[in-house]
């Protein structure tokens, strides 16, 4: 049975492990504080190999920031990576194959392989958690666009310049379906800077009116731009991923959806490929790519 060594590189941790064909973690998980320097995260890539790589086919690398068609190297970082870490050279880390795929593609890869998305030809992932990332699949394969840098979701939301984004921008979707996009509505309905996601959530809980009201509207804005994705790509499913997406309530917003885009019916569903589904979708990402050579 083939296997890959396969990695998660964020901007605050780097995990690893042992994944095999059927996308099962066969090793133990081990995880780092992601290094202030590209010679430090070198490091821990080298010395995991080292230890690893005869017992394995291929080296996966799912990684934050845009990565290229050839899936070979890194083309725009992202704001929480060390500053040059799209000039490591992944190749040189290893004689075997090594394969780098951005962290959303490989995770919408793995609900695809082996979690909620099985059974859909298009599906569109959308991780829910600090930020908000995509992963879009088209026919049974990863959409890149022409670059490498497809399933951005910077699209825009509202158009009076109410919230800067992260990418630099005012007013996307992440500026508003993410976790700090709930924190910044109920800054924004409440008046209150102090506010957090967790006092949020225990209000809605708790039955607080107030707080409902700001997770109602927090939900609508990710309804909103689900309603958007699906007249773009009419797909077969939703996937929702990441920390907050167990706060939501997936059957109203399919329902909501459904009542009103042009395409067929959707469905939204919540992720199943567990939190290291980024590690899953490029070991089963890079393994596949042996196969078609």
């Amino acid at each position: 049975m083939s296997k890959a060594l396969a990695f998660d590189i964020g901007g605050t941790k780097i995990s690893y492990s042992i994944i095999d064909e059927n996308g099962k973690i066969i090793s133990e998980v081990k995880k780092f504080h992601t290094p202030k320097s590209i010679e430090g995260i070198e490091e821990i890539l080298k010395n995991a190999i080292a230890e690893h790589e005869n017992d394995v086919d291929a080296i996966a690398i799912a990684t934050a920031g845009s990565v290229n068609k050839e899936n070979t190297r890194v083309i725009g970082s992202t704001g929480n990576l060390v500053k040059g870490y799209n000039t490591i050279d992944f190749q040189a880390l290893s004689p075997k194959k090594v394969f780098v795929a951005n962290d959303a593609n490989a995770a919408a890869w793995a609900e695809h392989e082996v979690g909620a998305s099985q059974n859909c030809a298009d599906s569109v992932m959308l991780t829910l958690g600090t930020g908000v990332g995509g992963g879009i699949i088209i026919d049974n394969k990863v959409f890149t666009g022409k670059s490498g840098a497809a399933g951005e979701m910077h699209f825009k939301m509202y158009s009076d310049k109410r919230r800067r984004c992260t990418c630099g921008s005012w007013d996307c979707f992440e500026a508003y379906a993410s976790g700090t996009g709930l924190k910044r509505t109920a800054e924004e309905m409440l008046n209150d800077k102090d506010v957090t996601t967790y006092d949020v959530m225990d209000g809605v809980k708790n039955g607080d009116k107030k707080m409902t009201e700001v997770f109602d509207r927090w939900q609508e804005d990710i309804t909103n731009g689900i309603i958007g994705l699906a007249n773009l790509f009419d797909p077969d499913c939703f996937v929702l991923s990441g920390s907050m997406a167990q706060f939501v309530d997936c059957k109203k917003i399919e329902d909501e959806v459904n009542s009103v885009i042009v395409t067929t019916k959707t469905s939204v569903r919540k992720g199943t490929a567990g939190n290291y589904s980024g590690m899953i979708g490029a070991a089963l990402l890079a393994l596949k790519s042996l196969e078609a050579k």
